[in-house]
């Protein structure tokens, strides 16, 4: 033994066996050399080599953390670029504090192995006593152990920076070490050193986290403005729900409370439709316009980086907008307030086993909200079945919806026919016009929502069916109920959640409807068109008598007529104001000023979805088909030309 170990002895055990350490301003080495002398059992007298695992004990460790080595080993090999010349090796350890990856130089082999600084060696303070990997897994915090700072005089030549790294929950998942042989006297030469491994640890944090939720939405803030979106300090991820799923340090050190499980909205006090904005580019089209202000202080830059796997395939490169990438439910809103409080509603009923009815006028969305609705939960890799329920003959909407077993009746499939209900096993069932299903098979309807389980025509028993269910109705489905028209049981089950789509005129974010519905139009008919900004306003000045559909028509026919760079005012066809709710299917003359608009609109409506077929749209207002034609000819209604 050396007299430097001697005095190092001598010196660990009178501070380490004396009272100065309960001072709380002692410092973190003196402080573990009190835990390894009265905590670990350790004697400053009894110097020990380094231990080292056997091969097999340590292939056992490195499968725990097999996939985060991949990130952690690109991070080692980058800093020991830095580091190599200057004479240090790179370790990462696990959290028991066994080496399971190391870097050095060749050469060294030897000498490196009786040091410590190879694979297997554990470095845990039970055990190695004072050390930067050892103490650092108890302090959670970087660190230096410099020469005689360690507890054994075994290691006093050495010099190890540590930094601890933790995963998205914040569980301490490894340690990173840059570690020396022989290293100059004064502490102070490890400053540099220190800084360097800090900002790898969060580098292979960060790696970590990306991989980890490349599946999911991550919101990146930072504090450089331009270099976020490469070099975020705090990262959250988050599912389509905006529910936070992960956390990487910057975050969980900077938010005051728990982020997991928590709104996003809710802790950055920002509404959802703003988060998802970030990930649009904002107003200003810039990619950082948004600037976030967190609860605790500070400001941030943000930048929202959408998944990266289980995507549909992107856009092509000359039709692609930002607003492509954003979810399901995003998508189909621009800002405003209604609708995304409408949405904010929808997010959270997504998977939350509660059947919903979707109110509107006809042609308001109220299938592509109940498309987005599906495409953000977890079935969205199972069926979508559509079924329009006003749409299929009386005669055949019990077999369509329900199927039938081979020889079920004359003029049936010879093997049968699986049913709308069961084609939707899984996914979503979505049960557009629910007002007009006939009182017989709303009973049935009642039995699958109840009972989970379907019966087919013919069938002995009954088949089970997972589903989630939507309704749509553009009429008063209570008032139905009072007029004893809809079955009250029936509607209490489809309504566990009313959504009420607002018209298209009543609408604040039409601007962003029109040219999302532009945009995907001209990309379908491969038409390089641009809209003019006069014809921009004059879509916005239209009051869209057919909402929706009425806008997706009026686009593609002056996108088919459009002969130069950009569509005109007098390109598009919009017809003249009138008190229909539907798309322009017929016309409606007005006559004299006692007629009902309101009364005509109903007829209208109910003739549009009964294809014309007068006597069902009659049975459907209650009245007879010759008063049906009376008021056709008193409203002005002409039926369609058939071609």
């Amino acid at each position: 033994m050396t007299s430097l170990q001697s005095r190092h002895i001598d010196n660990v055990y009178s501070i380490a066996t004396g009272t100065a350490l309960a001072d709380p301003a002692a410092s973190l080495v003196h402080k573990s050399w009190a835990r390894c002398v009265r905590e670990h059992g350790l004697d400053p007298t009894k110097p020990s080599p380094a231990r080292i695992l056997p091969a097999q004990e340590v292939r056992a460790h490195q499968q725990q953390l097999e996939h985060f080595l991949r990130a952690a080993r690109a991070g080692m090999e980058d800093i020991y670029r830095r580091v190599a010349d200057l004479g240090y090796m790179v370790l990462l350890t696990d959290a028991e504090g066994i080496t399971v990856d190391y870097i050095g130089n060749p050469a060294w082999d030897d000498q490196l192995r009786r040091a410590g600084l190879y694979l297997g060696a554990d470095w845990n303070e039970a055990h190695a006593g004072t050390c930067g990997v050892g103490t650092c897994l108890v302090e959670r915090q970087p660190m230096t152990c410099h020469q005689t700072e360690h507890f054994d005089a075994t290691h006093i030549a050495l010099t190890c920076t540590t930094a601890p790294l933790f995963d998205h929950s914040g569980k301490l998942t490894a340690i990173l070490d840059v570690s020396a042989l022989r290293s100059p006297e004064a502490r102070e030469s490890q400053h540099l050193v220190r800084h360097l491994v800090s900002i790898y640890a969060r580098m292979i944090e960060d790696a970590d986290f990306l991989r980890s939720f490349r599946g999911h939405w991550i919101l990146r803030l930072g504090t450089a403005y331009g270099l976020v979106d490469v070099a975020g300090e705090l990262m959250l991820a988050f599912d389509e729900g905006g529910t936070v799923v992960g956390a990487n340090s910057g975050a969980r050190q900077a938010l005051a409370e728990n982020p997991l499980g928590r709104e996003v909205s809710q802790l950055l006090h920002m509404p959802m439709d703003a988060v998802w904005r970030v990930g649009n580019g904002g107003a200003s089209a810039m990619p950082f316009a948004h600037t976030v202000l967190l609860p605790g202080g500070g400001e941030y830059h943000a930048s929202l980086l959408a998944p990266r796997v289980r995507r549909a395939a992107a856009p092509a490169p000359d039709t692609a907008r930002p607003s492509d990438r954003l979810p399901p439910l995003a998508r189909i809103a621009g800002d405003d307030p209604a609708m995304q409080q409408l949405l904010a509603q929808a997010r959270r009923l997504v998977d939350r086993g509660i059947h919903v009815l979707v109110e509107g006028e006809t042609g308001c969305g109220k299938e592509v909200l109940a498309r987005a609705m599906h495409g953000a939960s977890r079935r969205a890799a199972m069926p979508f079945v559509a079924v329009n329920c006003a749409a299929i003959p009386d005669s055949l909407i019990e077999s369509e919806l329900f199927g039938y077993t081979p020889g079920s009746f004359t003029g049936g499939r010879a093997k049968g026919m699986k049913g709308l209900i069961a084609q939707a096993d899984r996914g979503t069932l979505f049960l557009d016009e629910i007002g007009d299903m006939p009182m017989a098979l709303q009973t049935r309807l009642l039995r699958v929502l109840s009972e989970g389980e379907v019966l087919p025509l013919g069938a002995e028993s009954p088949q089970r069916v997972d589903l989630a269910v939507v309704a749509a109705t553009h009429r008063d489905l209570s008032a139905l109920v009072a007029a004893g028209r809809f079955r009250e049981d029936l509607y209490y089950r489809l309504c566990g959640a009313v959504l009420k789509l607002p018209p298209l005129r009543a609408r604040g974010d039409r601007r962003y409807l029109i040219e999302a519905m532009f945009h995907e139009e001209a990309a379908a008919m491969g038409s390089a068109a641009r809209l003019s900004e006069a014809a921009m306003l004059r879509l916005m000045a239209h009051d869209w008598p057919g909402n929706l559909r009425e806008l997706r028509n009026v686009l593609r026919l002056a996108l088919a007529l459009c002969t130069g760079a950009s569509i005109t005012p007098e390109e598009l066809r919009l017809a003249p104001h009138r008190p229909s709710l539907g798309p322009c299917d017929a016309t409606l003359s007005p006559v004299d000023g006692s007629d009902s608009a309101a009364d005509a609109t109903r007829l209208l409506d109910a003739l549009q979805r009964h294809r014309w077929h007068v006597a069902r749209a009659a049975q459907a207002l209650g009245i007879s088909r010759a008063t049906a034609y009376r008021h056709m000819k008193r409203f002005g209604i002409v039926a369609p030309q058939r071609g």
